[in-house]
C-alpha cells in the first residue's frame, strides 16, 4: 500500500525549500511529502517569471497536482500558499486541509492596522499588479522573519525570489477585484480544516486566521510567542507536532 501523501504549498517570494525542515516530522511519520515550487518560483526561473501570474494559476497548478495523486493527499499551505490551498481544495479532493498563517480568501477582512498597511503598501510602486515584485528585506525582517536570528533571517531572505504583483493584488486588495479571483465557496471544501496562527503574527493575526477557519467549520490553533514564519522560526517543531496530533485525532493519518 502506497504511503499517504502531503502536499506543501509555500508562501509569497518563496519556494518548496521553505518546508525543508518542517516536512521532516511528517516524513518520520511515514508520509510521502511533496513541496513543489509554485509557478515562476523555480530556481533559475528569472526575475520576470511571475509577471501576470494569478492566484487562479497557483490554485489550478495545485489542483492538478492533487488530482494526479493516487489517493487524496493532505494539503498544507503557508501564507499566500494557504490561500492557494483553500482555492485548490474547493476544486480537488483532499484528505485534510491545514492552513499555516493563511492569507484570507475573498470576503474575509482583516481588522488590524498592519493588515491595512499591507493592503496599500505596494501602491507606491505604481501599477504593481503588472510587475514582478522583488522581496524587501526590511518588510521580511519586520513582519515575516522577525522571530528568527539574524543569521537565519539572512539565509532565508537570500533564497527569496520575485513574486507576482497580480497575485499580491488579488490577495491584498480582493475587494477591488471584479473577478472575485480568490473567492472560495465554503461548501465546496469538504475536508476537515485546521488553521494555525502565530500569537505575534502581524501579517495574518490570530483573529483573522480564526475567521478563515470558521468559514469552513474548522479548528484554530494559536502558537504562543510565534510570528508568521511558522515553518521555520523557533517553535516550528511544536507547529508540526500540533498539526500531526490534529491529523491523528481526525483519523487522517
Amino acid at each position: 500500500m502506497a504511503a499517504r501523501s502531503v502536499i506543501f504549498a509555500h508562501g509569497a517570494f518563496c519556494g518548496g525549500w521553505a518546508f525543508e525542515r518542517f516536512r521532516a516530522p511528517f516524513e518520520a511519520n511515514g508520509l510521502r511529502c511533496l513541496a513543489p515550487d509554485l509557478r515562476g518560483h523555480e530556481p533559475g526561473a528569472g526575475p520576470s517569471a511571475t509577471v501576470g501570474v494569478s492566484m487562479a494559476d497557483y490554485a489550478a497548478d495545485l489542483a492538478g497536482l492533487i488530482a494526479r495523486e493516487p489517493d487524496p493527499p493532505i494539503l498544507v499551505g503557508h501564507s499566500l500558499g494557504g490561500l492557494a490551498a483553500q482555492m485548490a481544495s474547493a476544486r480537488a479532493r483532499v484528505r485534510a486541509l491545514v492552513l499555516l498563517a493563511p492569507s484570507s480568501p475573498w470576503g474575509v477582512a482583516g481588522g488590524t492596522l498592519e493588515e491595512a498597511i499591507s493592503a496599500v503598501s505596494l501602491y507606491g510602486l505604481g501599477a504593481f499588479w503588472t510587475q514582478a515584485i522583488e522581496p524587501d528585506f526590511g518588510a521580511a525582517q519586520a513582519y515575516s522573519l522577525d522571530q528568527m536570528s539574524e543569521a537565519e533571517r539572512s539565509g532565508v531572505f537570500a533564497r527569496m525570489v520575485p513574486e507576482s504583483g497580480r497575485a499580491l493584488w488579488e490577495t491584498l486588495n480582493w475587494w477591488l477585484d471584479p473577478l472575485m479571483t480568490t473567492s472560495v465557496a465554503a461548501s465546496a471544501v469538504k475536508a476537515p480544516v485546521l488553521a494555525v496562527a502565530g500569537e505575534r503574527d502581524r501579517v495574518h493575526p490570530p483573529a483573522t486566521v480564526a475567521q478563515i477557519a470558521e468559514r469552513y467549520g474548522g479548528a484554530t490553533l494559536v502558537m504562543d510567542g510565534m510570528s508568521h514564519w511558522l515553518v521555520g522560526e523557533p517553535g516550528w517543531e511544536g507547529v508540526a507536532t500540533g498539526v500531526l496530533g490534529w491529523l491523528e485525532e481526525r483519523g487522517v493519518l
